[in-house]
């Protein structure tokens, strides 16, 4: 049957199929990941870091992003807590790049990468897998770590092993992977620092119990001692012993019945002696009026 005017409508005018949802190019999305930041999407430029997720980023923009974390969206580098959780990568820069910005219509290669793998050659576009050490830095492709093993690393000679290797822009499973390391790995960074601040604490504790010991024991024997030479007065009760006080006017009434002198005392030393006026050092020493000096005769 037609329509107005003689005409006979199609299939295709009648029935609206679904339209089928419009998929992002991928060689576009990966070239955006190994040329532009991640977080500001501006041009990589040296230096350029790289988090413990393999992503790569400027390290200014890393920078401005921890001074005021509004600045950008927490969604990409939520994960980075302050700069010792990101790693400055050395990379390996190929002879001859040329920067095309594309301007008029020129041609520009897209698989074109600025950086290689300083062992076999292959450039860092996002067709091969690049991984970099966390100790070093150092950024080499994966045929690189197969064909050539070794356990230090092949551009600057660092002990490394397989659980330092970052994979840069890795599939979701790798990420996922490496976020489950991440969050292993300053798990067991937290706890090894509570237990280092309790061991710490706990050598602080003993050793101020040990000093106080020390002190004691120093006191105890001094007061000992003291209370040992002959003439001596006692300050009070010892702590290891219980001796009564003796008086300034018994000891010197008891000294003086006996005819003691310490003057004569074989075990006194000089030093003791000469606190006394009856030892030579203070015969010819300056005395005061008669009602304040005190002769020390014993």
């Amino acid at each position: 049957m037609g329509c107005d005017g003689g005409t006979i409508p199609r299939r295709d005018e009648l029935v609206k199929t679904k339209k089928k949802s419009e998929e992002k190019d991928k060689d576009a999305a990966i070239a955006g990941k190994w040329h532009y930041c991640a977080l500001s999407c501006t041009k990589l430029r040296p230096p350029i870091v790289s988090c413990e997720l393999g992503q790569l980023y400027n390290k200014d923009s890393v920078i401005e992003f921890l001074l005021n974390k509004d600045t950008f969206s927490a969604d990409v580098a939520g994960h980075i807590r302050n700069l010792k959780d990101i790693v400055e990568l050395k990379l390996t820069e190929k002879n001859g790049y040329e920067d095309k910005l594309g301007n008029g219509g020129e041609y520009v290669d897209s698989q074109n990468s600025r950086y290689i793998c300083p062992v076999v050659g292959l450039e860092m576009n996002g067709k091969y897998k690049f991984y970099y050490s966390r100790k070093c830095g150092c950024v080499v492709s994966e045929r690189a770590l197969k064909e050539v093993k070794s356990e230090t690393c092949h551009k600057c000679g660092v002990d490394i092993d397989s659980s330092d290797l970052i994979v840069l822009n890795g599939s979701d499973d790798e990420v996922s992977e490496l976020k489950t390391k991440m969050t292993e790995r300053r798990a067991k960074s937290k706890s090894d620092k509570k237990g280092k601040k309790r061991k710490t604490d706990v050598t602080n504790v003993t050793e101020s119990k040990v000093e106080v010991t020390l002190e004691k024991q120093a006191g105890t024997s001094k007061q000992a001692h003291f209370e040992s030479k002959p003439g001596s007065i006692s300050a009070g009760p010892s702590r290891s012993s219980k001796t009564t006080k003796v008086s300034t006017d018994a000891l010197l009434t008891d000294k003086a019945k006996s005819g003691y002198s310490i003057a004569n005392d074989a075990n006194a030393t000089e030093t003791y002696k000469s606190l006394f006026t009856t030892h030579k050092t203070a015969q010819n020493r300056k005395k005061a009026h008669w009602v304040t000096y005190n002769p020390l005769y014993f």
